[in-house]
Protein backbone atom coordinates (compact mmCIF):
# COMPACT_ATOMS: atom_id res chain seq x y z
CA UNK A 1 0.00 0.00 0.00
CA UNK A 2 1.44 3.60 -1.07
CA UNK A 3 1.67 5.67 2.05
CA UNK A 4 -0.95 8.98 2.20
CA UNK A 5 1.96 11.70 2.11
CA UNK A 6 3.08 13.58 -0.41
CA UNK A 7 5.17 11.52 -2.78
CA UNK A 8 6.87 13.58 -5.76
CA UNK A 9 8.73 10.75 -7.18
CA UNK A 10 9.23 11.84 -11.27
CA UNK A 11 12.81 9.71 -10.99
CA UNK A 12 13.77 7.07 -8.80
CA UNK A 13 11.25 6.05 -6.03
CA UNK A 14 10.74 2.47 -4.98
CA UNK A 15 7.18 2.58 -5.51
CA UNK A 16 8.36 3.54 -9.11
CA UNK A 17 10.28 0.71 -9.63
CA UNK A 18 8.36 -1.87 -7.98
CA UNK A 19 5.34 -0.63 -10.74
CA UNK A 20 7.59 -0.56 -13.86
CA UNK A 21 8.45 -4.14 -12.36
CA UNK A 22 4.79 -4.81 -12.49
CA UNK A 23 4.15 -3.30 -16.02
CA UNK A 24 7.07 -5.40 -18.22
CA UNK A 25 4.68 -8.06 -17.85
CA UNK A 26 2.22 -6.67 -20.16
CA UNK A 27 3.07 -7.45 -23.82
CA UNK A 28 2.33 -5.21 -26.48
CA UNK A 29 0.56 -7.80 -29.24
CA UNK A 30 1.78 -7.21 -32.34
CA UNK A 31 5.83 -7.06 -31.47
CA UNK A 32 5.98 -9.80 -28.19
CA UNK A 33 7.78 -7.22 -26.20
CA UNK A 34 6.64 -6.03 -23.11
CA UNK A 35 5.57 -2.16 -23.21
CA UNK A 36 8.46 -1.00 -20.65
CA UNK A 37 11.04 -2.46 -23.08
CA UNK A 38 9.38 -0.63 -25.94
CA UNK A 39 9.13 2.72 -23.79
CA UNK A 40 5.65 2.86 -24.44
CA UNK A 41 5.65 3.94 -20.73
CA UNK A 42 7.10 7.03 -19.82
CA UNK A 43 7.31 9.74 -17.30
CA UNK A 44 5.67 7.68 -14.44
CA UNK A 45 4.65 10.02 -11.43
CA UNK A 46 3.36 9.20 -8.08
CA UNK A 47 1.64 12.40 -6.24
CA UNK A 48 0.17 11.23 -3.10
CA UNK A 49 -2.00 8.29 -4.23
CA UNK A 50 -2.32 9.83 -7.80
CA UNK A 51 0.27 7.92 -10.40
CA UNK A 52 0.54 9.61 -13.59
CA UNK A 53 2.31 8.37 -16.68
CA UNK A 54 1.89 8.54 -20.93
CA UNK A 55 1.25 5.83 -22.68
CA UNK A 56 2.96 6.20 -26.00
CA UNK A 57 1.29 4.64 -29.13
CA UNK A 58 2.29 3.60 -32.31
CA UNK A 59 -0.41 5.62 -34.19
CA UNK A 60 -3.87 7.25 -33.69
CA UNK A 61 -5.20 4.19 -35.26
CA UNK A 62 -3.40 1.52 -32.82
CA UNK A 63 -5.93 -1.28 -33.06
CA UNK A 64 -5.13 -2.36 -29.20
CA UNK A 65 -5.47 0.73 -27.49
CA UNK A 66 -8.46 -0.33 -25.24
CA UNK A 67 -7.06 -3.81 -24.46
CA UNK A 68 -3.63 -2.16 -23.74
CA UNK A 69 -4.96 0.34 -20.93
CA UNK A 70 -7.27 -2.74 -19.32
CA UNK A 71 -4.32 -4.36 -19.00
CA UNK A 72 -2.33 -1.96 -17.75
CA UNK A 73 -5.06 -0.36 -15.55
CA UNK A 74 -5.80 -4.53 -14.01
CA UNK A 75 -1.76 -5.36 -13.76
CA UNK A 76 -1.71 -2.05 -11.07
CA UNK A 77 -4.45 -2.24 -9.40
CA UNK A 78 -4.21 -5.78 -8.62
CA UNK A 79 -0.90 -5.11 -6.88
CA UNK A 80 -1.80 -0.85 -5.25
CA UNK A 81 -5.70 -1.01 -4.96
CA UNK A 82 -5.39 2.51 -3.46
CA UNK A 83 -3.53 4.26 -6.46
CA UNK A 84 -5.74 6.29 -8.39
CA UNK A 85 -4.24 5.31 -12.48
CA UNK A 86 -4.24 8.60 -14.64
CA UNK A 87 -2.99 7.59 -18.06
CA UNK A 88 -2.22 10.04 -20.80
CA UNK A 89 -2.34 8.50 -24.51
CA UNK A 90 -0.24 9.96 -27.32
CA UNK A 91 -0.65 9.15 -30.57
CA UNK A 92 2.82 8.30 -31.93
CA UNK A 93 5.58 6.21 -31.40
CA UNK A 94 7.80 6.55 -28.59
CA UNK A 95 9.33 9.27 -28.64
CA UNK A 96 13.47 9.04 -29.46
CA UNK A 97 15.71 9.68 -26.71
CA UNK A 98 18.16 12.49 -27.44
CA UNK A 99 21.47 11.43 -28.90
CA UNK A 100 24.39 12.56 -26.81
CA UNK A 101 26.10 14.57 -29.36
CA UNK A 102 28.91 16.21 -26.81
CA UNK A 103 30.75 12.71 -26.10
CA UNK A 104 28.83 10.52 -27.62
CA UNK A 105 31.34 7.67 -26.74
CA UNK A 106 30.41 8.36 -22.88
CA UNK A 107 27.02 6.26 -22.06
CA UNK A 108 26.89 7.64 -18.58
CA UNK A 109 27.71 10.75 -16.40
CA UNK A 110 26.95 9.85 -12.75
CA UNK A 111 27.93 12.65 -10.62
CA UNK A 112 28.84 12.40 -6.82
CA UNK A 113 27.65 15.44 -4.83
CA UNK A 114 27.75 16.56 -1.48
CA UNK A 115 25.83 19.52 0.25
CA UNK A 116 29.27 20.17 2.58
CA UNK A 117 32.46 19.35 2.80
CA UNK A 118 34.47 16.71 4.77
CA UNK A 119 32.12 13.94 4.36
CA UNK A 120 34.50 11.68 2.36
CA UNK A 121 32.73 12.25 -1.05
CA UNK A 122 36.10 11.89 -2.92
CA UNK A 123 36.84 8.48 -1.21
CA UNK A 124 33.01 7.21 -2.42
CA UNK A 125 33.53 8.63 -5.67
CA UNK A 126 37.14 6.48 -6.18
CA UNK A 127 35.70 3.52 -4.20
CA UNK A 128 32.69 3.70 -6.81
CA UNK A 129 34.45 4.35 -9.72
CA UNK A 130 36.94 1.01 -8.49
CA UNK A 131 34.09 -1.28 -8.06
CA UNK A 132 32.79 -0.48 -11.45
CA UNK A 133 35.70 -1.43 -12.94
CA UNK A 134 36.13 -4.34 -10.51
CA UNK A 135 32.72 -5.36 -12.56
CA UNK A 136 34.15 -5.24 -15.76
CA UNK A 137 32.42 -1.47 -16.64
CA UNK A 138 34.62 0.75 -18.39
CA UNK A 139 35.15 3.61 -16.64
CA UNK A 140 36.54 7.40 -16.01
CA UNK A 141 36.83 9.40 -13.04
CA UNK A 142 36.71 13.13 -13.23
CA UNK A 143 38.31 15.43 -9.94
CA UNK A 144 35.70 18.36 -10.82
CA UNK A 145 36.39 19.66 -7.14
CA UNK A 146 38.88 22.26 -8.71
CA UNK A 147 39.44 23.63 -5.04
CA UNK A 148 40.45 20.27 -3.52
CA UNK A 149 41.51 18.13 -5.90
CA UNK A 150 42.48 15.29 -3.82
CA UNK A 151 41.89 11.93 -5.85
CA UNK A 152 45.86 12.79 -7.03
CA UNK A 153 46.87 11.90 -3.63
CA UNK A 154 44.19 8.65 -3.10
CA UNK A 155 45.34 7.34 -6.31
CA UNK A 156 49.16 7.74 -5.79
CA UNK A 157 49.59 10.28 -8.81
CA UNK A 158 50.44 13.42 -7.47
CA UNK A 159 53.56 13.68 -9.56
CA UNK A 160 52.14 12.21 -12.48
CA UNK A 161 51.47 15.06 -15.63
CA UNK A 162 48.77 14.01 -18.36
CA UNK A 163 50.16 14.21 -22.07
CA UNK A 164 48.81 16.45 -24.64
CA UNK A 165 48.13 15.02 -27.94
CA UNK A 166 46.55 16.56 -31.21
CA UNK A 167 43.46 15.05 -32.47
CA UNK A 168 41.73 16.30 -35.52
CA UNK A 169 44.05 19.43 -35.55
CA UNK A 170 43.04 20.13 -31.55
CA UNK A 171 45.22 20.02 -28.75
CA UNK A 172 43.52 17.09 -26.30
CA UNK A 173 44.47 16.00 -22.57
CA UNK A 174 44.45 12.63 -22.27
CA UNK A 175 43.79 10.86 -19.47
CA UNK A 176 45.71 8.94 -16.85
CA UNK A 177 45.46 5.28 -16.80
CA UNK A 178 44.99 4.28 -12.97
CA UNK A 179 44.72 0.43 -12.73
CA UNK A 180 42.41 0.63 -15.75
CA UNK A 181 40.39 3.86 -14.69
CA UNK A 182 40.88 6.83 -16.60
CA UNK A 183 41.53 10.03 -14.43
CA UNK A 184 41.19 13.67 -15.41
CA UNK A 185 42.30 16.00 -12.11
CA UNK A 186 43.24 19.37 -12.03
CA UNK A 187 46.12 18.43 -8.96
CA UNK A 188 48.00 16.28 -11.98
CA UNK A 189 48.41 19.87 -13.83
CA UNK A 190 49.18 22.30 -11.59
CA UNK A 191 51.54 21.94 -8.95
CA UNK A 192 51.26 19.82 -6.14
CA UNK A 193 51.38 22.38 -3.23
CA UNK A 194 50.19 25.61 -5.78
CA UNK A 195 46.94 26.72 -4.49
CA UNK A 196 44.06 27.19 -6.59
CA UNK A 197 42.94 31.00 -6.73
CA UNK A 198 39.79 31.02 -9.52
CA UNK A 199 36.58 33.14 -10.12
CA UNK A 200 33.76 31.55 -11.20
CA UNK A 201 34.07 32.24 -15.54
CA UNK A 202 37.99 30.51 -14.86
CA UNK A 203 36.19 27.51 -12.91
CA UNK A 204 33.71 27.13 -15.88
CA UNK A 205 36.39 27.46 -18.64
CA UNK A 206 38.36 24.22 -17.27
CA UNK A 207 34.98 22.43 -16.09
CA UNK A 208 34.23 22.74 -19.91
CA UNK A 209 37.93 21.81 -20.82
CA UNK A 210 37.77 18.47 -18.57
CA UNK A 211 34.72 17.27 -21.39
CA UNK A 212 35.39 18.94 -24.52
CA UNK A 213 39.70 19.36 -24.73
CA UNK A 214 40.07 15.84 -22.73
CA UNK A 215 40.52 12.35 -25.18
CA UNK A 216 38.38 10.38 -23.14
CA UNK A 217 38.27 6.89 -24.52
CA UNK A 218 34.93 4.65 -24.93
CA UNK A 219 32.90 4.56 -21.01
CA UNK A 220 30.06 3.33 -19.80
CA UNK A 221 30.30 5.49 -16.70
CA UNK A 222 32.10 8.86 -16.06
CA UNK A 223 32.15 9.34 -12.19
CA UNK A 224 32.17 13.07 -11.49
CA UNK A 225 33.64 14.04 -8.07
CA UNK A 226 31.98 17.96 -7.44
CA UNK A 227 32.87 20.38 -4.76
CA UNK A 228 30.34 20.32 -2.00
CA UNK A 229 27.66 22.71 -1.91
CA UNK A 230 25.20 24.36 -4.95
CA UNK A 231 28.20 26.53 -6.98
CA UNK A 232 29.74 27.77 -9.79
CA UNK A 233 31.10 23.77 -10.63
CA UNK A 234 27.60 22.24 -10.36
CA UNK A 235 25.80 24.83 -12.41
CA UNK A 236 28.43 24.95 -15.31
CA UNK A 237 28.00 20.97 -15.22
CA UNK A 238 24.51 20.84 -15.90
CA UNK A 239 24.99 23.25 -18.68
CA UNK A 240 27.82 21.46 -19.93
CA UNK A 241 26.89 17.32 -20.66
CA UNK A 242 23.50 15.70 -19.94
CA UNK A 243 23.74 14.30 -16.97
CA UNK A 244 22.93 10.81 -16.49
CA UNK A 245 21.89 11.24 -12.53
CA UNK A 246 23.39 12.32 -9.28
CA UNK A 247 24.88 9.99 -5.85
CA UNK A 248 24.20 12.14 -3.09
CA UNK A 249 26.88 11.24 -0.05
CA UNK A 250 26.20 12.38 3.72
CA UNK A 251 27.45 11.20 7.06
CA UNK A 252 25.06 10.69 9.79
CA UNK A 253 25.34 13.75 10.86
CA UNK A 254 22.28 16.19 11.32
CA UNK A 255 24.26 18.81 9.84
CA UNK A 256 25.44 16.95 6.59
CA UNK A 257 21.75 15.32 5.92
CA UNK A 258 20.72 19.51 6.03
CA UNK A 259 23.03 20.20 3.85
CA UNK A 260 22.70 17.43 1.84
CA UNK A 261 19.12 18.14 1.40
CA UNK A 262 19.68 21.75 0.24
CA UNK A 263 22.04 20.17 -2.56
CA UNK A 264 19.89 17.40 -3.82
CA UNK A 265 17.26 19.79 -4.35
CA UNK A 266 19.55 22.10 -6.57
CA UNK A 267 19.19 18.89 -8.86
CA UNK A 268 15.70 18.23 -8.80
CA UNK A 269 14.86 21.66 -9.39
CA UNK A 270 12.16 22.47 -12.63
CA UNK A 271 15.29 24.24 -15.02
CA UNK A 272 17.17 21.17 -14.43
CA UNK A 273 15.93 17.88 -13.52
CA UNK A 274 18.67 15.61 -12.90
CA UNK A 275 17.17 12.76 -11.06
CA UNK A 276 18.99 11.01 -7.61
CA UNK A 277 20.17 7.87 -7.99
CA UNK A 278 20.39 7.43 -4.54
CA UNK A 279 22.29 8.30 -1.17
CA UNK A 280 25.50 6.55 0.44
CA UNK A 281 25.84 7.46 3.81
CA UNK A 282 29.31 7.73 4.70
CA UNK A 283 31.36 6.96 7.77
CA UNK A 284 28.14 4.93 8.79
CA UNK A 285 29.99 3.60 12.32
CA UNK A 286 33.34 2.61 13.25
CA UNK A 287 34.35 -0.59 13.90
CA UNK A 288 38.46 -1.66 14.92
CA UNK A 289 40.11 -3.80 13.06
CA UNK A 290 40.48 -6.09 15.91
CA UNK A 291 36.62 -6.57 16.49
CA UNK A 292 34.81 -5.79 13.42
CA UNK A 293 31.80 -7.42 14.65
CA UNK A 294 31.53 -4.23 17.00
CA UNK A 295 29.62 -0.66 15.86
CA UNK A 296 30.24 2.51 17.11
CA UNK A 297 27.89 5.27 15.95
CA UNK A 298 30.18 7.75 16.45
CA UNK A 299 27.96 10.16 14.30
CA UNK A 300 24.63 9.07 15.02
CA UNK A 301 21.99 7.09 12.71
CA UNK A 302 19.98 7.33 10.15
CA UNK A 303 20.47 10.48 8.18
CA UNK A 304 21.65 8.17 4.89
CA UNK A 305 18.02 6.77 5.01
CA UNK A 306 16.16 10.17 5.86
CA UNK A 307 17.82 11.47 2.84
CA UNK A 308 16.78 8.58 0.83
CA UNK A 309 13.67 9.09 1.31
CA UNK A 310 13.65 13.00 1.28
CA UNK A 311 15.12 12.73 -2.03
CA UNK A 312 12.41 10.08 -2.97
CA UNK A 313 15.50 7.83 -4.12
CA UNK A 314 17.50 4.73 -2.63
CA UNK A 315 20.07 3.99 0.14
CA UNK A 316 22.58 2.25 -1.90
CA UNK A 317 24.97 1.56 1.13
CA UNK A 318 26.36 2.29 4.43
CA UNK A 319 30.03 2.53 4.41
CA UNK A 320 31.99 2.10 7.97
CA UNK A 321 34.90 3.81 8.97
CA UNK A 322 37.82 1.46 8.63
CA UNK A 323 41.60 2.04 9.67
CA UNK A 324 42.32 0.13 6.40
CA UNK A 325 40.14 2.15 3.91
CA UNK A 326 42.07 5.40 5.17
CA UNK A 327 45.53 3.72 5.14
CA UNK A 328 45.11 2.65 2.17
CA UNK A 329 43.84 6.80 0.69
CA UNK A 330 46.65 8.56 2.27
CA UNK A 331 49.05 6.21 0.93
CA UNK A 332 47.74 6.23 -2.48
CA UNK A 333 46.70 2.97 -2.78
CA UNK A 334 42.99 3.60 -3.35
CA UNK A 335 42.80 2.02 -6.36
CA UNK A 336 42.64 -1.41 -4.17
CA UNK A 337 39.52 -1.89 -1.99
CA UNK A 338 39.81 -2.85 1.18
CA UNK A 339 38.49 -6.12 1.65
CA UNK A 340 36.66 -4.69 4.66
CA UNK A 341 34.35 -2.49 2.21
CA UNK A 342 34.34 -4.58 -1.11
CA UNK A 343 31.40 -6.35 -0.51
CA UNK A 344 29.40 -2.70 0.22
CA UNK A 345 30.88 -0.89 -3.05
CA UNK A 346 30.13 -4.28 -4.80
CA UNK A 347 26.56 -3.53 -3.36
CA UNK A 348 26.48 -0.08 -4.36
CA UNK A 349 27.11 -0.61 -7.59
CA UNK A 350 25.00 -3.36 -8.41
CA UNK A 351 22.12 -1.16 -7.70
CA UNK A 352 23.46 1.97 -9.45
CA UNK A 353 23.72 0.25 -12.34
CA UNK A 354 20.18 -1.23 -11.95
CA UNK A 355 18.74 2.84 -11.03
CA UNK A 356 20.72 4.12 -14.00
CA UNK A 357 18.94 1.13 -16.55
CA UNK A 358 15.56 1.99 -15.14
CA UNK A 359 16.24 5.55 -15.69
CA UNK A 360 16.64 4.98 -18.91
CA UNK A 361 13.71 3.04 -19.55
CA UNK A 362 11.32 5.55 -18.19
CA UNK A 363 12.51 8.61 -18.52
CA UNK A 364 13.82 11.07 -21.52
CA UNK A 365 17.32 11.96 -21.42
CA UNK A 366 18.25 14.86 -18.85
CA UNK A 367 18.84 18.05 -21.35
CA UNK A 368 21.76 20.02 -21.00
CA UNK A 369 20.64 23.39 -19.16
CA UNK A 370 20.65 26.42 -21.13
CA UNK A 371 22.28 29.45 -19.32
CA UNK A 372 20.13 32.25 -18.23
Amino acid sequence: MVENRLIFAPYMNQYIQDIAICLQGIIEPESGSDIVKLKMIRDLKLENNQLHFKIFLPSAKYAHKDELYASIYSTISQKYPDLQIHAHFINQAPYADAPNTALPQISNFVAIASGKGGVGKSTISVSVAVALKNAGFKVGLMDADLYGPSIPTMLGIRDTKPKVIDQDGKHKIVPIDVEGISVISLGNIIETEQAVVLRGPRLAAIIKQFFYDTAWPALDYLIIDLPPGTGDVQLTLVQTIPLTGVIMVTTPQEVAYVDAVKAANMFEMEQIRVPVLGVIENMAWFSPDDQPEKKYYIFGEGAGQRLAEKTHSALLGQVPIRVGVRKSFDVGTGYNLDPSIDDVFKHIIEQLDQKVALRHLLFAPSQIVSAT
